[in-house]
């Protein structure tokens, strides 16, 4: 997939599809992946935490931007592309590492990763991923891993040489979720793994089904002490995931972490939160071009991510689309995701009058009357 977009994706809005309805904007797949899954899972997937007002406010944080666009700019030839820590992407979104894609489809991880793999694009899998970090490694994918620390030193560093001994590119430490939030679609189904599903990746004990939904396996609190250990555990670069303190991003770069993740863990962690998009401003002023920083929570939409761009994010990490796409469509439907994405970001562009994602800048936004 080019960056540059154009006759590379010519014809994406007729593209073959799988059997049913043709979804044509992120958004379409919830509906039709949740019209498939078990209740369970679908809960698992779409929920998050309390009365789930940051699972809100983080796409409709989004709407309270509006673009102030260019005219007169030559944007044939435009390029969606990005620099990130050391390479350069086609397009300026990744998926963000999430549990269990099992869920969703047999293939899980694998089927997405090869999908990512066919364009370019950058695939994290999660410490609680229902495939291993070896099996994804072989998609041929660019391949981040998302450490979340275990109570037991030795078999954190197992996790990370297994990363570096398969080449994954980069560790994104998420620093937001020693313990879980109350996630009370779970509650209400009783949501369980089905047989066939495990964490892959570790040697995962009984779940405790409390109103914290502890396990005991996990390291119950992150400390910045754990991520100079972990940094200077790894020969990768490190990203920090969870930032919302623009004070937090800096004592992560200060403590060796390569980039910063704004994000609130999708809604899932403390209700009420600030929207990751919100968060954003203050962190890359605080950051103040040290680092890249990248945003996730929220991104249903190209638009989405001209205005984390135009916010300072380099780039963005794509998540719950990515579930419900392999769920209605399996590797086929996470492409047609993904392309949907990449074009709506090449439009929106183009019809802001820039070139390049580096040409973004504040000026192009406005808060929305009201």
């Amino acid at each position: 997939m080019s960056g540059a977009g154009g006759a590379s994706r010519a014809g994406w809005e007729h593209a073959a599809t799988p059997s049913g309805a043709d979804p044509i904007r992120l958004a379409d797949f919830e509906a039709l992946a949740l019209a498939k899954l078990p209740p369970g899972t679908g809960a698992y997937y779409s929920g998050a935490a309390n009365d789930e007002v940051t699972l809100r406010d983080n796409t409709a944080a989004f709407d309270r931007w509006r673009f102030v666009p260019r005219i007169g700019v030559e944007i044939r030839g435009r390029d969606a592309s990005v620099d990130v820590l050391g390479r350069r992407w086609p397009s300026p979104f990744m998926v963000a590492p999430m549990a269990l894609h099992r869920l969703a489809d047999p293939e899980g991880e694998l089927a997405v990763a090869r999908a990512c793999a066919e364009r370019g694009l950058v695939f994290c899998l999660s410490t609680v991923g229902s495939a291993t970090i070896e099996d994804v490694a072989a998609t041929g994918a660019a391949c981040w891993f998302q450490l979340y620390l275990l109570d037991d030193e030795g078999r954190n560093r197992d996790l990370l040489a297994r990363a570096e001994a398969s080449g994954y590119e980069a560790l994104v430490f998420t620093m937001d979720a020693p313990i879980l939030g109350r996630r009370e679609r779970d509650i209400r189904t009783g949501f369980s793994l089905p047989p066939g599903v495990t964490y892959a990746n570790i040697r995962r004990g009984a779940l405790k089904r409390d109103d914290t939904y502890g396990d005991d396996e996990f390291k119950p609190s992150n400390t910045w002490d754990d991520l100079e250990w972990v940094v200077g555990a790894t020969r990768l670069p490190v990203v920090v995931k969870g930032v919302l303190h623009p004070a937090d991003a800096v004592r992560a770069l200060d403590l060796g972490a390569a980039a910063v993740d704004v994000s609130n863990h999708g809604g899932r962690q403390l209700d009420r939160s600030i929207a990751a998009i919100d968060a954003l401003p203050a962190v890359v002023d605080a950051v103040a071009g040290r680092a890249p920083v990248l945003l996730d929570s929220g991104v249903r939409r190209g638009t989405d991510v001209l205005a984390a761009l135009a916010l300072g994010a380099r780039g963005v990490m794509l998540g719950r689309p990515v579930l419900w796409s392999l769920a209605w469509g399996r590797e086929a439907g996470v492409a047609r995701a993904l392309d949907l994405l990449a074009a709506e970001v090449h439009l929106a562009l183009g019809l802001a009058g820039l070139r390049s994602p580096a040409e973004a800048s504040r000026e192009l936004l406005v808060h929305a009357p009201g």
